[in-house]
C-alpha cells in the first residue's frame, strides 16, 4: 500500500517529511550518510529515512525532502535529497536527545533527571542558568561544569560540522578542529581553508582544497599554490626527509596543483622570501627544505659542536684502575671491545655507542654509570618512549625518563620548560634508542643540555630511522666527527639465541635458517603462500598455539608486527581479525572513526597528547566504555586516561602494528607476516628491526621468497638530510672514515672489531 503523502514540495515528484528522530540506525561522520527511524507526521508507523546529515541525534526534529523508494533488501524507505535538523521541542524528544551520548556527562539516566527537573526549558537552563543544574540529584559542581562545557563545545562542533558538510567534506575531524581553533573555527576555515591541512592531523591538502574550491578560491590563487608547495614538503617530511631536491619538488607540486610551472616557481620564491622554506644543497644537489627542519639540523650541529668542545665535567679517570674495579663490583668480565668502549666514553665529552642485540651495549652503559656515580657525577637517563625508558631503568637500576618528561613538556603549548635558559642539571646525560629520535626532538633535547654536561648517545644505527624527519644517529656517526664505539661481537650467552643470530645474519645480508628447529627454539618460520592463509595462521598462532606452548598471554605478551598498514595481511586488516578472535565486542562498546572499541581491547595512541602525558606509539588497554557519559577509559602504564568519544581518533586497535610503530619497544613474543604483497616495504633494516623487537620468541609467517627479498634489499630509502654535512663543517673534523680523536690507534680497529666509524658514503 502506498504511504500517505505529506506536504508537496515544488518538485511534483518530491515530498517533505517532518518529525522527531526515534533512532539513528547508522551515521557515518566522515560523509554524513545516515539511516534514521523517524516518527513522521501523518504516518502511523516509523519511517526509515536515508540521506546525509552533518550530525544527527535521537530526539531531534528533522525536515527531509526526497522521494519514496522500494529497496530490495530493506523494503520501503524515504530517500532524502536533503535533511534539515533542529533541536527537539517536546519533552520526550529532549530526553532522547540529551540521552544519546552526544553531550559528555549526560547519558539516559541524567537526561531523565534533567527533563523531570526543568522540562522543556532544560536547554535554556544549561546555557543561561548552569548553576541550577546542581538542583538535580547526583549533579555536583564538577559534573555541572562538565555538562556546561560539553554543551558549549557541542554547539560550536555542530556549527563546524554543518560548515564542513555544506562544503562537501566529511565531519569526523570537527572535534579536533574545535580543539585547535575554538569558537573562531568557521571564521578561520573561511579565511584560509589551507590552514586545516597544516594544523589538523587527519585533514590533508585535498580536503582543504575541496573546501577552498567551494568557497570560490581560484585554482591559480597564490594562497593555494604556496600551500601546495608546503604540502609537498610536508609529505616528504612524513617519509622522513628534511627537504627534497628541487628537480623532485617541482613535478610533485605541479601534479598536485595542476598549474603552470612558472606559477609554482613564483610561489616558491615567495615561500623562500618569507623563510617558510630554505634553499640549500645536499652533496651538491640543490634542495628545498622546510624552514623549521633546516634550522633544526643546523641547531643540532651547533649544539653538538659546543658540547664536544667543552671540558669534561669529571676529573681524569684512570681506566686501568677503573675497569678492574667495576668488574669486581658487577661480577662481569668486560671483553676487550667493551673495555675500549668504556675508555672512549670516560675520555670523551660527546660519544656514541652503537650495535645490535647481544653485543653488550647495556653492560657498557652500566659500567660507565657505576664508575661515574662513584665519582659523584650527577647522571640523567632518557629514551624516546615510555617502554624504552622503563627497560633502561630495569637494566641499569637508575631512573630513566622519556625525553618529553625529562624536558618537562608544557601541555598548553606542546613546548618544553627545559631549554637553554633552564637547562638540565647533570654531569652526564645518556640518551638510549637514539635511532628513534627525529631532528625536532633532538634539537629540543640538545637545547636543554648545559655546556658543561657530557653526552652519551646509545642506539642501534642499523634499525629503521626515526618515524619523524631526519636520521640523527646515522648522520652523527657518518660525519666522522664524534668518537664512536661500534660493537659487533655477539657474546656467548646471546649467541645461543636464534633471534640474535638471525638478526645479525639479516644485518649482514644472510638469509636466516628457516628450517624447522629441532627441540625448543625462540625463532620459527611458518609457511603461508598467500595473504588469506597468512592471516588465518597468524590468528591461530596468537590465539592458541603460542599461548599453549609458551604460556604467553595473547593480548599483553604477543605483538603482531607488519611491514605496512595496507593489504590483506597488513596491520589494519589483521587488527580486525585479531580483535574479533581475541576480544569480540559485547554491548558495552563504541564505534568511532572506523574502529570498534570495547573493554579489554589493546589500543595504541597515535599522536602526542601532552595533557594526558601519553605519546605516539604508547600501548594501553581499554578498561571501560561508558555510553552514558560518552567516555572511554584506557590504561597506559598503570594510569587510567579518559577520552571523550569525539577524541577517539587518537586511538587505534593495537593487536597488530607496523614495524615502524614498534621502535623502542620490546615484546615477549613477536609475529611478523613477510609476504611478497609487502614488496614495497621489504627492506633489510625493516626485517632486522622487527626481529629485534622479540625478547623470548619471534615467528615469521609467509614466503621464503619474501624473506629473501627483504634480506637482499639493503638499499633502504635515502633520506634527504644535511646534518652530517653541518657536523663536518661545524666541527672542522677530519675526513670521513675510521676516525676517533679520543681513542687510541689500537682502539680504532677494522670492520671486524668493536670501535670505529663506517662512512655512509
Amino acid at each position: 500500500m502506498k504511504p500517505d503523502r505529506g506536504r508537496q514540495s515544488g518538485n511534483p515528484d518530491r515530498e517533505v517529511l517532518a518529525g522527531p528522530v526515534e533512532r539513528v540506525t547508522f551515521h557515518n561522520p566522515e560523509n554524513g550518510f545516515c539511516v534514521l527511524r523517524t516518527r513522521a507526521r501523518g504516518h502511523r508507523n516509523l519511517v526509515t529515512v536515508v540521506g546525509h546529515a552533518a550530525t544527527v541525534s535521537p530526539g531531534e526534529w528533522i525536515t527531509a525532502s526526497g522521494e519514496w523508494v522500494n529497496d530490495r533488501t530493506h523494503g520501503q524507505q524515504f530517500r532524502a535529497r536533503f535533511i534539515l535538523t533542529a533541536a527537539p521541542s517536546s519533552v520526550e524528544g529532549i530526553e532522547k536527545y540529551l540521552g544519546s551520548g552526544m553531550i559528555r556527562g549526560i547519558g539516559p539516566v541524567y537526561a531523565r533527571k534533567l527533563v523531570r527537573a526543568f522540562g522543556e526549558k532544560v536547554f535554556d537552563v544549561i546555557e543561561a542558568e548552569p548553576e541550577r543544574l546542581r538542583e538535580v540529584t547526583g549533579i555536583g559542581k564538577v559534573r555541572a561544569k562538565r555538562i556546561t562545557d560539553a554543551w558549549a563545545e557541542q554547539k560550536v562542533v555542530r556549527e563546524i560540522m554543518v560548515f564542513l558538510h555544506g562544503h562537501g567534506v566529511g565531519t569526523a575531524r570537527a572535534v579536533r578542529i574545535f580543539r585547535t581553533y575554538g569558537a573562531d573555527a568557521v571564521e578561520v576555515m573561511t579565511e584560509n581553508p589551507y590552514r586545516l591541512a597544516r594544523d589538523i592531523r587527519g585533514i590533508g591538502f585535498v580536503t582543504a582544497d575541496a573546501i577552498a574550491m567551494r568557497l570560490g578560491i581560484e585554482k591559480t590563487a597564490m594562497v593555494r599554490v604556496r600551500a601546495g608547495i608546503g604540502h609537498a614538503l610536508a609529505e616528504a617530511m612524513d617519509e622522513g626527509h628534511c627537504g627534497l631536491p628541487e628537480e623532485e619538488l617541482g613535478p610533485l607540486a605541479a601534479k598536485l596543483l595542476e598549474v603552470p610551472a612558472d606559477l609554482i616557481r613564483a610561489a616558491q620564491d615567495l615561500e623562500l622570501a618569507d623563510g617558510n622554506v630554505v634553499a640549500d644543497t645536499v652533496e651538491d644537489t640543490p634542495c628545498i627544505f622546510l624552514g623549521g627542519l633546516h634550522r633544526a639540523e643546523r641547531s643540532i650541529a651547533g649544539r653538538l659542536t659546543e658540547i664536544a668542545a667543552g671540558r669534561l665535567p669529571w676529573s681524569r679517570i684512570d681506566p686501568d684502575r677503573a675497569l678492574p674495579w667495576v668488574e669486581r663490583r658487577t661480577g662481569l668480565a668486560l671483553a676487550p671491545s667493551q673495555a675500549d668502549a668504556v675508555r672512549t666514553a670516560l675520555a670523551s665529552k660527546l660519544s656514541v655507542i652503537t650495535g645490535g642485540p647481544g653485543v653488550g651495549k647495556t653492560t657498557i652503559v652500566n659500567a660507565i654509570l657505576r664508575i661515574l656515580s662513584a665519582r659523584e657525577v650527577d647522571i640523567l637517563l632518557c629514551a624516546p618512549t615510555g617502554r624504552a625508558a622503563k627497560r633502561m631503568s630495569e637494566a641499569t637500576g637508575f631512573e630513566a625518563k622519556t625525553i618529553h618528561r625529562l624536558l618537562e613538556v608544557d601541555p598548553r603549548t606542546g613546548g618544553f620548560k627545559r631549554d637553554r635558559d633552564n637547562p638540565l642539571d647533570c654531569g652526564l646525560l645518556v640518551v638510549d634508542e637514539t635511532s628513534m629520535v627525529d631532528v625536532l626532538l633532538m634539537r629540543s633535547l640538545l637545547a636543554a643540555v648545559a655546556d658543561e654536561t657530557a653526552l652519551l648517545i646509545v642506539g642501534d644505527v642499523d634499525q629503521l630511522p626515526s618515524v619523524g624527519p631526519g636520521q640523527v644517529l646515522a648522520d652523527i656517526i657518518a660525519s666522522g666527527t664524534v668518537p664512536v664505539a661500534r660493537l659487533t661481537e655477539v657474546f656467548r650467552q646471546a649467541a645461543r639465541s636464534r633471534i640474535v643470530t638471525a638478526a645479525h645474519g639479516i644485518n649482514r645480508g644472510a638469509i636466516p635458517d628457516l628450517s624447522r628447529p629441532e627441540g625448543e627454539s625462540d625463532f620459527y618460520f611458518v609457511v603461508a603462500e598467500d595473504p588469506e592463509t597468512a592471516v588465518s595462521r597468524i590468528v591461530e598462532l596468537v590465539k592458541t598455539r603460542i599461548p599453549r606452548r609458551f604460556g604467553l598471554d595473547p593480548v599483553s605478551d604477543i605483538q603482531v608486527l607488519c611491514p605496512m598498514n595496507r593489504g590483506g595481511a597488513g596491520a589494519r586488516s589483521l587488527n580486525i581479525e585479531l580483535q574479533a578472535a581475541l576480544n569480540p565486542a559485547g554491548e558495552r562498546r563504541v564505534e568511532r572513526f572506523g574502529w570498534t572499541f570495547a573493554p579489554g581491547d589493546k589500543v595504541m595512541q597515535v599522536e602526542n597528547d601532552y595533557d594526558r602525558e601519553v605519546y605516539n606509539g604508547d600501548i594501553g588497554v581499554v578498561v571501560d566504555v561508558d555510553p552514558d557519559a560518552g567516555e572511554l577509559t584506557a590504561r597506559f602504564e598503570g594510569r587510567d586516561l579518559v577520552y571523550g568519544f569525539g577524541e577517539l581518533d587518537a586511538l587505534v586497535p593495537a593487536y597488530a602494528a607496523t614495524v615502524h610503530k614498534s621502535q623502542g619497544s620490546e615484546y615477549p613474543a613477536v609475529v611478523i607476516p613477510v609476504l611478497t604483497q609487502h614488496y614495497a616495504m621489504l627492506k633489510r633494516n625493516l626485517l632486522y628491526t622487527g626481529v629485534t623487537r622479540g625478547r623470548r620468541l619471534v615467528v615469521l609467517v609467509g614466503q621464503k621468497k619474501a624473506v629473501a627479498i627483504a634480506v637482499r634489499n639493503a638499499s633502504g630509502r635515502r633520506r634527504w638530510s644535511k646534518l652530517d654535512e653541518w657536523l663536518v663543517g661545524g666541527m672542522g673534523g677530519p675526513e670521513r672514515g675510521f676516525v676517533d680523536s679520543a681513542v687510541s690507534s689500537e682502539t680504532a680497529v677494522d670492520r671486524r672489531g668493536a670501535v670505529g666509524v663506517t662512512a655512509r658514503r
